[in-house]
C-alpha cells in the first residue's frame, strides 16, 4: 500500500481484504480467489486424470476434457513453401488471409488480410446464414486481392470444440464463446463452408486443412523453434494442444510416432470437479451464459468472462457499502458493462487518466480509495486466472515428461490470445507459477505471430508436404 495513503484509507483497504476472505458465498476455505500452491497442484492432478480419460477408446465419450485427435502428425521442417488462403473464425470477428511460405528464407509471410465483423444476431441465428457470411467475406477478399482464377489451398481455423475425423472433416461438438447458431452442432463444418462457397459459384478453393487455433499457434511457432510442441490460447476463450505419443491415443489406430491433441481444456470442470474452487460469482457467470454448465474452466479464466466476474464482485462490495459509498450506478448493474479490456488500465501503473475515465463513464461517484480497491479486485481475479492457467499447463508439461520418461524436459510453448498479450502481469505470473508446479520442466514461452492465420497455412503446407501419404488416410479414428 503506497505510503502516502492516510490511515483511514489503510483501514478501508484492510476492510476490503477482509471481505475477500469473508464473502459468504464461497465454497472454499479462506480467500475464494487466492488459491494455494497445494490447491493448484491438486487442480493440475485432476486435469491430468481427465486427460487420460479423454484419450481412452471408451472413456472419452463422457470425458469433460475431450482430448481430440487433430490428425496433425508432424511439425514444420523448413521445406514448406507456396501460397495459401487462411480463414480464422474464433470470436466476434472473422479474418481472411493470404499467406506465403518462403522456403529459402524460412519465413511465413502474411501478404494481406481482411477482418469481417460477425453481428450478434448472426452468432445466434441459422448456421447457413453464418457460413454464407464467411463465404461472402472470402469471395470479396479473393476478388479485391486479384486472386481469382487461382485455386489456393485453404487452412480453416475454427476455434470451437470439434471431433476431427480427418484433416478436412471436422464435426462441431458444441458452440462456445457466445455462439449458438442452429443446424451446425453435429455437422461437418468444412462441408458447410464448401456448400456456402458452391452456393455463390463465383470462385473455387483447393484442399482444406481444418485447424484449431491452438494447433495453428503451435505450428506458427514451430516453424521458428522446432522444440515447440505445445500451443496455448488465452484470449476470448482458452485452450491448449500438445504432441502426444500415438500409443496413448486409443481412439486412433497406430502405435508409432506422435499426434497433436487438441485438449479442449475449457471443458475441464464440466463434470463438477471444480466445484470446490468455484465462487458464487463464477456460478452467476455460468448461469447467465448462453451455455450454462459447459466450459466451466474457460468461464473462470478467459477474456470473455473475467470482466464480468470483476463486475459482479464490485456490485457485491458496493451493496455491502465497501465501495462507492454504497451507491451502484445503473451502468455498473448492467451485465457486460465491465469488459475484460477495462481490467488492464487498472493494473497498469501508468494509466491513472484511463482509470478516471472508466469509473466516470460507468456513472460512479468515486474517490482514490475506490479506484485502488477496484484495482485490487482486477488484480485478484486476473491472478487467479493466470495461476489456474499455469496449473493446466503444468499438467501438460508433466505429462509429456512422464510419457518420455525424462528426468528433465525442455520445451517451448507457443502462446496467443489478447489476455496473455495485453494484460500487464498475466504472462509473468503464469510463468512464475508453472515453474513451481512443474519444476523438472524448462519451458520457453514464444508469442505466436498470427497462429490462427500463418499457423493455419503452415498446417496446410505440412499436410501437402506429407502427401500422397496423407496423415488423414494413414490414421483412422476408432468409434
Amino acid at each position: 500500500i503506497p505510503q502516502h495513503l492516510c490511515r483511514t484509507h489503510f483501514r478501508l483497504l484492510q476492510m476490503f481484504m477482509s471481505v475477500l476472505h469473508k464473502i459468504p458465498f464461497t465454497l472454499t476455505k479462506g480467500s475464494p480467489f487466492q488459491l494455494s500452491l497445494e490447491k493448484l497442484q491438486e487442480v493440475s492432478h485432476r486435469l491430468r486424470r481427465d486427460m487420460t480419460r479423454g484419450l481412452g477408446k471408451h472413456s472419452h465419450h463422457n470425458a469433460p476434457v475431450k482430448m481430440l485427435p487433430t490428425f496433425v502428425r508432424a511439425t514444420p521442417d523448413g521445406t514448406e513453401k507456396g501460397d495459401f488462403l487462411a480463414l480464422d473464425l474464433g470470436g466476434t470477428h472473422f479474418r481472411v488471409l493470404h499467406v506465403r511460405v518462403v522456403e529459402e528464407e524460412q519465413k511465413v509471410l502474411k501478404m494481406d488480410s481482411q477482418i469481417c465483423t460477425i453481428p450478434t444476431d448472426m452468432m445466434l441465428g441459422p448456421g447457413q446464414q453464418l457460413f454464407d457470411h464467411i463465404a461472402a467475406c472470402l469471395g470479396d477478399f479473393i476478388s479485391s486481392r486479384n486472386l481469382k482464377g487461382q485455386t489456393l489451398p485453404l487452412g480453416f481455423t475454427f476455434s470451437f470444440p470439434c471431433e476431427q475425423k480427418e484433416i478436412d472433416k471436422s464435426i462441431l461438438i458444441r458452440w462456445t464463446k457466445g455462439f449458438k447458431c442452429s443446424g451446425v452442432e453435429g455437422e461437418d463444418v468444412v462441408k458447410l463452408l464448401k456448400e456456402a462457397i458452391q452456393r455463390r459459384g463465383d470462385y473455387e478453393i483447393g484442399t482444406v486443412a481444418m485447424v484449431n487455433d491452438t494447433v495453428g499457434t503451435m505450428m506458427s511457432c514451430g516453424y521458428r523453434d522446432q522444440s515447440c510442441e505445445i500451443g496455448m490460447i488465452i484470449g476470448t476463450g482458452t485452450n491448449a494442444c500438445y504432441m502426444e505419443e500415438m500409443k496413448n491415443v486409443k481412439r486412433v489406430e497406430g502405435e508409432d510416432g506422435r499426434m497433436c491433441i487438441n485438449t479442449e481444456w475449457g471443458g475441464f470442470g464440466d463434470d463438477g470437479s471444480l466445484k470446490d474452487i468455484q465462487t458464487t460469482f463464477d456460478v452467476m457467470v455460468d448461469e447467465a451464459s448462453v451455455n450454462p454448465g459447459v466450459h466451466i474452466f474457460e468461464k473462470m479464466i478467459s477474456g470473455m468472462y473475467l470482466g464480468e466476474i470483476v463486475r459482479l464482485l464490485l456490485v457485491k462490495l458496493t451493496e455491502d457499502k465497501f465501495l462507492f459509498s454504497g451507491q451502484a450506478s445503473e451502468t455498473l448493474l448492467m451485465p457486460g458493462s465491465f469488459e475484460t479490456n477495462v481490467i488492464y488500465p487498472f493494473i497498469s501503473e501508468h494509466s491513472l487518466e484511463n482509470v478516471e475515465h472508466i469509473l466516470t463513464k460507468l456513472g460512479l461517484k468515486w474517490d482514490e480509495v475506490d479506484a485502488r480497491v477496484v484495482r485490487v479486485c482486477c488484480d485478484t481475479i486476473s491472478s487467479r486466472s493466470a495461476r489456474l492457467c499455469a496449473a493446466a499447463l503444468a499438467a501438460i508439461t508433466n505429462r509429456i515428461r512422464n510419457n518420455r520418461k525424462l528426468g528433465h524436459l525442455k520445451t517451448t510453448v507457443g502462446v496467443d490470445g489478447t489476455v496473455y498479450k495485453k494484460h500487464p502481469n498475466f504472462g509473468e505470473e503464469l510463468q512464475a507459477t508453472v515453474r513451481l508446479l512443474a519444476p523438472a520442466c524448462h519451458i520457453t514461452f514464444m508469442v505466436s505471430e498470427d497462429g490462427s492465420g500463418k499457423g493455419a497455412a503452415m498446417v496446410t503446407a505440412v499436410a501437402q508436404r506429407l502427401a500422397p501419404a496423407c496423415i488423414c488416410t494413414l490414421y483412422m479414428p476408432l468409434y
